[in-house]
């Protein structure tokens, strides 16, 4: 199997600390983004916290074993973050959106909580494959407003899950059969909060991942980029 891949993190044009965090190994096919909670205690503590226990992750095991030991790893996270939290105060709260990407025997697996995406570009066609856990998505999903309606929704920045919101961590979970010259994204809604599908896809095409993250970021920043930005370009070569 062979990826290359590209991950790149910004504080965007507004705020003074970034409380994004990225992963990239690649040599052992395990990707991630990170968005601590902003307006809540320690965003930036949290999300460090996710990527710093996943890159302490060993080489062995790989395959499903391999899915069963992150989701292990981030609840071990998730109950370390409610423990901090508790300490401050009863309403506190250290979290954290987490997608992470996996890739095995010809699959891509992702794990997520929260509003960070994964996308797929294959054949000039990208594909959102994650689900936001959030207010306007439920509201989508209800047929209440109109999917195009999402980003500019007033509560557009809630979401209904993070690591260390809830005692008991649920992930969501989805694997894909990959085919060579696919290219996956992960990001954090710095990203897709600034550039819709339309946008993301001509640079994410033909470009090599290196240059592709980094006019992601470049993009972003030219739309504005009010919220931190952060992305991860894994290209699949089989």
């Amino acid at each position: 199997m062979v990826c290359r891949s590209a991950a790149r993190t910004h504080v965007g044009t507004v705020r003074r600390r970034n409380e994004d965090a990225v992963l990239e190994r690649a040599e052992i096919a395990l990707w991630a983004v990170a968005d601590g909670a902003g307006g809540h205690e320690r965003g930036d503590y949290a999300s460090g916290r996710i990527i710093a226990a996943l890159r302490e992750l060993g080489a062995a095991p790989s395959g499903l074993p391999r899915i069963g030991e992150v989701k292990r790893c981030l609840a071990q996270v998730n109950s370390e973050l409610r423990a901090k939290a508790a300490a401050i105060g009863s309403n506190a709260l250290i979290g954290s959106t987490v997608a992470v990407l996996l890739i095995f025997d010809g699959e891509s697996c992702c794990l997520w909580a929260g509003d960070s995406r994964l996308y797929r570009m294959r054949a000039g066609r990208l594909l959102q494959l994650s689900r936001d856990q959030s207010h306007v998505q439920d509201l989508v999903d209800r047929g209440e407003i109109a999917p195009e309606a999402a980003a500019s929704h007033p509560l557009a920045n809630i979401v209904t899950n993070l690591v260390g919101a809830f005692d008991q961590l649920i992930l969501e979970e989805r694997r894909d059969r990959l085919e060579p010259g696919d290219v996956l994204l992960l990001c954090s809604d710095g990203l897709s909060s600034a550039l819709g599908p339309e946008e993301i896809a001509p640079i994410l095409a033909g470009a090599p991942v290196g240059d592709a993250a980094d006019r992601l970021i470049e993009r972003a920043l030219d739309q504005g980029a009010r919220d931190n930005v952060s992305v991860v370009v894994v290209e699949y070569a089989g």
